[in-house]
This record gives C-alpha cells, sequence and structure tokens, in this order.
C-alpha cells in the first residue's frame, strides 16, 4: 500500500505518534506498506514555520530527510502535472496545500492519511485515519 502522510500526520508521526489514528498508526507499522511524504509538506512546514504558526519547526526542517529517512518515507516531488491538477481540481477549498496533496494522492493513486475533515469533500481521495 502507498501512503501519502499529510502535514499533520507527518509531525505527529515523527514527534506524537499516539496522536495519529489508530488505523493510520498500523498502517505505518505494516512493512508493505511505502510511506511518502509531499515536497509540498515541506513547503508548508518552512513557510508555517516562518511566520510562526509552528514555532518548534526548525528541529525539524533542518534535519527533514533524516527524519524521512528514520520512517522510511520516501520524498514526493511536486510534477507540473501536479501542479497543473491541484489548480483545476474540482473542489471548493483553497488551501494550496491541501490541494496538492489531494491532486497527488489521486495522480499517484496513493491514500492520503489525514484527520483533517475537509478531505472528506475532496472528490476520489482515499482517506485513512
Amino acid at each position: 500500500m502507498n501512503l501519502l502522510l499529510d502535514t499533520h500526520a507527518l509531525l505527529w508521526a515523527l514527534t506524537e505518534p499516539k496522536r495519529l489514528g489508530r488505523r493510520a498508526r498500523r498502517a505505518l507499522s505494516d512493512r508493505d506498506t511505502q510511506l511518502w511524504v509531499s515536497d509540498a509538506s515541506a513547503w508548508e512546514v518552512a513557510t508555517k514555520h516562518r511566520l510562526g504558526k509552528l514555532p518548534g519547526a526548525q528541529a525539524v526542517t533542518a534535519s527533514w530527510f533524516e527524519h524521512l529517512g528514520r520512517l522510511k518515507a520516501k520524498e514526493l516531488p511536486i510534477t507540473g502535472r501536479h501542479a497543473l491538477f491541484a489548480g483545476s481540481l474540482d473542489w471548493d477549498h483553497r488551501d494550496p496545500f491541501d490541494r496538492m496533496l489531494a491532486a497527488q494522492s489521486l495522480t499517484e493513486t496513493m491514500t492520503l492519511v489525514t484527520k483533517d475533515p475537509a478531505f472528506s469533500s475532496a472528490p476520489g481521495v482515499d482517506v485513512l485515519w
């Protein structure tokens, strides 16, 4: 199974794994699961840290790739295909980071690990929590 971690799911997996849903924790620990982290999440964490919305995120951004390695997660680059789909996705949601994660989960056929209820209205996005 291919799982794309929403940004909060990634941060919780790294710092407070008990905050993850039971099904999500189980899936993340399954050896047959491949975890993916979007470059949009790196962008989101760095942006929110800069704006003061994630004050403790400097430790995460400073060791971003080491943290991905610790989770055995692969980096999912943002492609032009993802960007075009995110921009044109028929979903009444304005957050650019969420739109990108939805587009990537759909184009790459991945299940999105998220607690965010906004994704319940994203057409076709498979969510796990």
